[in-house]
């Protein structure tokens, strides 16, 4: 694990407040939206990649989602998350560990990434990922990275855009494309973000 990265977001989650990053969204509707559209039973199995303290957990918990896991490289992020949960958090698998060093040890029917991946700058780490995500995933896919036309940066760290073309084809060997559009996401601050949303089943 790259300990400077992690320290990176320990800090940020442990001295700034939902309404004090933009990455926040009291309802994670384009996520819900995509989850839905799959129809997967009660029993799937579903990891959320970076959840951090995202609400989308709290979603799938309610909606009586019995195998969710949500992966953060913070571990300050995951106990924000079990907190707000309350004793709804024991119906959770959480996991701290870095996306490039995280090794399954089960198949998901969803794996979902809001804002993970393009923190991945280098071709090993994109590799990496891709490789894990191929292996891992039996179902579907489904990632969402800032546009060619949304940030640059994002918490002080560089990032990589992509578009509705290339950010598929880099799982196009593993993935049939089902989807891939624009959203704008209005941040706490009250600026647009825009990202690109991809849908993809494994082949």
């Amino acid at each position: 694990m790259n300990s400077e990265n992690k320290d990176h977001w320990e800090t940020i989650y442990e001295t700034k407040s939902p309404d004090e990053v933009s990455w926040t969204e009291e309802i994670p509707k384009t996520s819900l939206d995509y989850f839905h559209s799959f129809n997967l039973p009660k029993s799937a199995k579903i990891i959320d990649v970076g959840g951090g303290d995202s609400k989308l957990v709290d979603y799938l918990v309610a909606e009586g989602y019995e195998n969710v896991s949500v992966l953060d490289i913070s571990e300050n992020a995951l106990k924000r998350a079990q907190t707000r949960l309350g004793t709804k958090a024991d119906l959770v698998n959480w996991i701290v560990a870095d996306i490039t060093d995280f090794k399954p040890d089960t198949e998901f029917d969803f794996w979902h990434d809001r804002a993970v991946f393009h923190f991945l700058t280098t071709p090993d780490q994109i590799a990496k990922y891709v490789q894990t995500a191929t292996k891992a995933v039996k179902g579907f896919l489904v990632i969402g990275t800032f546009s060619e036309d949304g940030p640059k940066k994002c918490s002080g760290l560089e990032i990589k855009q992509y578009t509705e073309k290339s950010l598929p084809e880099l799982f196009a060997a593993g993935f049939e494309m089902l989807d891939c559009h624009k959203a704008d996401h209005t941040t706490p601050f009250n600026t647009i973000q825009n990202f690109v949303f991809c849908s993809l089943k494994k082949k």
